[in-house]
């Protein structure tokens, strides 16, 4: 696989250069490099299928889509009339509408950021009636008002006036960025992230692509540099989610370890000190509001399941708050936990 995707990038490499050519060889040479683009694509939603192991399915859809809106590209770098062209235009739209969709789900995930169970849904029909709008022309003039088909410097290309509802995929594309965003900054703030590093990757991915998409807006250039974009992207977002899996893994390491030491010098289980007493007394007084009702549900023997849904968080989220309450408590696990408040509230019922 690893040799499949150098083959792949040096193709693409050599592709790029092969651009710098005469007027008369730019339609070979642009659909050489997004043909080269588009196997790149393949081979990495190859690859991603057989990395990404676990809650992979907005991955595949990610990798998936770049594949798609590269095979539009290519598909419209070769086509010798307006239907086709239209057609090809259409295929890369498919792509990019639910492109910015896979990216914000990831993201989501990838902070351990909650959200409405109804959103993922909700999302997956903006995404279906933006592309029905994306998809109109030559039906109805209301993406684009005119379109005709012209090849421009030996390039192929679709001549467009824009009709009135095409302001709409900006703002699209705008609140996707926006909520991207917004998420990581959150994530940070609230520490559900791991490092400060894994949010710089995932705010590049994000800027990456409104950078290039604004350069095209603002210039006359005749190579879709998003095909590229988008491929930087899903390699930025599938490197931050492969490091945050290990680093995860190792943590988990670690804690085995050190719960496998404390468990070796652990007293008898019914042997409190009163040192664990007063420590435990003190975390309780400054635990948060979240933690507190962690503690309480403990307390009340329910299960981590019921407590994940009574919070509406996720299991590395109750991880998290869970370090955190054992930190304030002194304890290093639930068991722990039982035990020592056991032995608070049998001292203060005794005569």
């Amino acid at each position: 696989m690893k040799k499949c995707l150098l083959a792949a990038l040096s193709l693409l490499i050599t592709a790029v250069f092969s651009g710098c050519v005469s007027i008369g060889e730019k339609a070979t040479s642009f659909s050489f490099i997004y043909g080269a683009v588009t196997v790149l694509s393949l081979l990495l939603l190859i690859g991603c299928c057989v990395m990404v192991r676990k809650k992979k399915s907005w991955f595949i859809l990610l990798f998936s889509s770049v594949l798609v809106v590269n095979t539009g590209y290519t598909i419209l770098s070769v086509s010798t009339c307006l239907n086709m062209a239209l057609w090809a235009n259409r295929i890369a739209y498919l792509g990019s509408v639910f492109l910015p969709l896979s990216m914000l789900m990831i993201i989501l995930n990838v902070t351990n950021t909650n959200h409405a169970k109804w959103l993922d849904g909700a999302l997956v029909v903006l995404s279906l009636v933006m592309f029905s709008i994306t998809a109109s022309p030559g039906v109805f003039p209301i993406y684009y008002k005119e379109v005709s088909f012209a090849v421009i410097n030996g390039v192929s290309t679709l001549v467009k006036v824009y009709g009135p509802l095409h302001p709409l995929y900006l703002v699209f594309l705008l609140g996707y960025f926006s909520a991207m965003i917004t998420v990581i900054v959150r994530a940070s703030v609230k520490k559900t992230i791991a490092a400060a590093s894994h949010a710089v990757i995932l705010a590049i991915a994000v800027f990456a692509n409104i950078g290039v998409w604004f350069v095209e807006q603002i210039s006359d250039i005749a190579f879709e540099m998003l095909s590229v974009s988008y491929i930087i992207s899903e390699l930025f977002l599938l490197g931050a989610h492969l490091v945050m899996n290990e680093n995860q893994r190792l943590r988990e390491l670690v804690r085995q370890k050190e719960k496998a030491l404390q468990a070796a010098h652990t007293p008898p289980q019914n042997s409190v000190s009163e040192i664990e007493v007063d420590c435990f007394m003190r975390g309780l007084e400054v635990l948060t509001p979240t933690e507190k009702t962690i503690y309480e549900a403990y307390l009340l023997g329910k299960s981590t399941k019921d407590i994940m849904q009574e919070l509406n968080i996720k299991e590395n989220t109750l991880k998290f708050h869970n370090k955190n309450l054992y930190s304030k408590l002194g304890v290093y696990s639930r068991k722990r936990l039982l035990e020592v408040q056991r032995a608070i509230t049998a001292k203060n019922s005794a005569p």
